[in-house]
């Protein structure tokens, strides 16, 4: 990855923030006898009940099997989607010499079969969660980052902001639920900006009891109770989130 260029970086979420999809969608469809299970282990860590590690192990512990590259694949041949805009957006990223950083509870297999059959961009950092791994395959990202719990988002995006020597003050993080607080947190403190995607009650109630301000939001902003409303939330735009990203570059 070369280090010199890059004028700010964005550090996004992906599940439920750019993507209609959860991390443990590709596993639901695999087993779907599992699905019900998995749904809840998702909310639990989302609503930071139990951690991302503790949510691993519990996933680990239902599946009856792995999940081949074959059945990766079965899953996003038939469910893959972005939100309108996206794949554009990471485009504009780098055309514009902006560091467009995946930073996710995400499964690393996942990005690896989607970047290798062309659905999405090739990724130049991604940080994800390496229990759902498949051997390297010429993985179209140039650097990875393990996560292991949500608060290794904000680890993660220090760790590039000081090898690219990015300030944080022209960093952009993204983030839709109470899993996303914690690297909300770290970036209020360093003077990045923060913006809600789909923004979930989670994060907001995260953000209200530490005191963070959500600068910008993007798509709907769930009140509590709330059921997810994919029509509108395929009817934004995200390319415009350039105008963001333009206020925090340099001149």
């Amino acid at each position: 990855m070369a280090t010199h260029r890059y004028r700010a970086l964005v550090s996004s979420d992906w599940n439920q923030c750019l993507a209609p999809c959860g991390p443990f969608d590709f596993l639901a469809f695999t087993h779907p006898e599992c699905a019900g299970l998995l749904d809840r282990v998702f909310r639990q860590y989302t609503g930071n009940e139990i951690s991302l590690g503790q949510a691993v192990n519990k996933v680990l512990s239902i599946l009856p099997s792995p999940v081949s590259r074959a059945q990766m694949d079965a899953y996003l041949a038939e469910r893959f989607a972005i939100y309108r805009g996206v794949a554009e957006f990471m485009a504009w990223c780098e055309k514009n010499d902006v560091l467009f950083m995946i930073n996710t509870t995400g499964a690393v297999g996942y990005f690896q079969r989607a970047c290798h059959a062309g659905m999405i961009p090739p990724v130049p950092v991604l940080s994800a969660s390496p229990q759902f791994r498949f051997p390297s395959e010429g993985d179209l990202f140039h650097r990875f980052l393990p996560l292991y719990e949500v608060e290794d988002k904000a680890a993660n995006t220090a760790s590039v902001l000081k090898q690219t020597g990015i300030a944080a003050e022209r960093a952009v993080l993204i983030g839709d639920s109470g899993g996303d607080g914690p690297h909300f947190g770290w970036g209020a403190k360093q003077g990045a900006t923060l913006v809600g995607s789909m923004t979930k009650p989670s994060l907001d109630d995260y953000c209200r009891r530490g005191g963070i301000r959500i600068h910008h939001r993007i798509g709907k902003t769930y009140r509590p109770g709330e059921t997810l409303d994919p029509e509108q939330e395929m009817a934004v735009d995200f390319m415009e989130l350039t105008e963001i990203v333009e206020a925090v570059l340099p001149f």
